[in-house]
């Protein structure tokens, strides 16, 4: 296992960048701790994989280092960085068996046969393949594939860290549950430093310790579930964080108070005067929908009932704003007002979240 340090680290794919804008990887400083479960979200093209290559020697940075537990790794070829990687698509020896292919990583480092042995029995029943173990893995499914490659990439326990590139990509979805489940077993028992890139919200917040969130380049937040939902640093963690995704809409910010198209929203705290273009970010969650009142005059467009509650499509002054109704809650009767716990609202500045007065860091 080995405690990753991202120094100065930027790429670009043009030879010859000269703005900002040319880089794929806008500058990163992190340092993410040994032993601890990693996903990189965000949407395509954001650098993802990027990173991610450069972290296992695929991909030469074009300027910074990457440091393993403080040595330099930079211009190392994969293979003396100790890493095991999983693809997005399925990588295996068709020729092979199954058990053939999962032993392959242990066998070419010279391992005990018995140890081998012995390990590739436990991941093929990790990962549902114990009946298949002596069949070649030409002629099986996709997804029998990517099965294969995730084992060969736990097979090893001496690994400094683990990388999975949109790996449950081509799996059936009861499954995805299962290899993710068996993910987080594995980081439990073995500690392994373990990096998940993906897409999907519900994969990163269910395997990760901590979500190093993605946005054109950069990493906007690195945090835990909770930290995330409840604090956005970015409104792109707000949006894409959450279904639906916070509610962000145009706002004057004086102190404690809040002013969205002449009506005014109790902020919970003390903001001063922030500059530049300010914005209240409030999750659906944190939104009360009532006839008449106080509270942000609002026009109910649609109702979508989705099973375990109801989410309520409104606009406010041009401003699509979504509201979650309680389990068994009804909407009120022309409901046309909505109001924000305060407890629930966060200020932005450009895009960036900004802390109230006396806010613990």
């Amino acid at each position: 296992m080995a405690k990753i340090t991202l120094d100065n680290l930027a790429h670009s794919y043009s030879d010859r960048p000269t703005s900002e804008d040319d880089y794929a990887l806008k500058e990163l400083n992190h340092d993410w701790a040994d032993g601890e479960a990693y996903a990189l979200l965000g949407a395509s093209g954001c650098g993802k994989s990027t990173l991610l290559n450069i972290i296992s020697g695929l991909l030469q940075p074009s300027q910074g280092r990457i440091l393993f537990d403080g040595h330099d790794v930079t211009h190392a070829p994969t293979a003396e960085r100790n890493i095991a990687q999983v693809f997005q698509f399925p990588v295996v020896y068709d020729t092979m068996t199954v058990r053939q292919n999962l032993a392959f990583p242990l066998r070419n480092r010279g391992a005990d046969p018995a140890y081998v042995a012995s390990r590739v029995q436990a991941i093929a029943a990790m990962i549902g393949m114990e009946g298949t173990l002596d069949r070649k893995a030409r002629g099986l499914t996709a997804d029998a594939k990517q099965k294969i490659s995730l084992g060969r990439g736990m097979v090893r326990e001496d690994v400094n860290a683990l990388l999975f590139d949109e790996p449950l990509t081509v799996i059936d979805p009861h499954m995805k549950w299962e290899l993710r489940t068996q993910l987080k077993t594995l980081h439990r028992d073995f500690g392994h430093t373990m990096i998940y890139v993906t897409h999907d919200q519900t994969e990163a917040l269910t395997f990760a310790d901590k979500v190093v969130v993605m946005y054109d380049g950069r990493v906007v937040q690195i945090g835990t579930p909770q930290q995330l939902f409840e604090r956005p640093a970015h409104t792109f963690v707000g949006y894409f964080i959450g279904s639906p995704g916070m509610n962000v809409l145009p706002a004057d910010i004086r102190g404690d108070t809040g002013t969205v198209g002449g009506s005014a929203v109790a902020l919970g705290g003390d903001y001063g005067t922030p500059a530049g273009n300010t914005e209240l970010g409030v999750r659906p969650e944190f939104v009360r929908l009532s006839a008449g009142g106080d509270g942000l005059p609002v026009t109910v467009t649609r109702v979508e009932d989705v099973g375990r509650h109801k989410i309520v499509r409104a606009d406010a002054h041009g401003t699509r704003i979504d509201a979650i109704l309680p389990e068994g809650a009804p909407l009120p009767a022309n409901a046309d007002r909505a109001t924000f716990d305060p407890r629930g609202v966060n200020v932005y500045a450009d895009k960036w979240r900004v802390a109230p007065v006396g806010e613990a860091a």
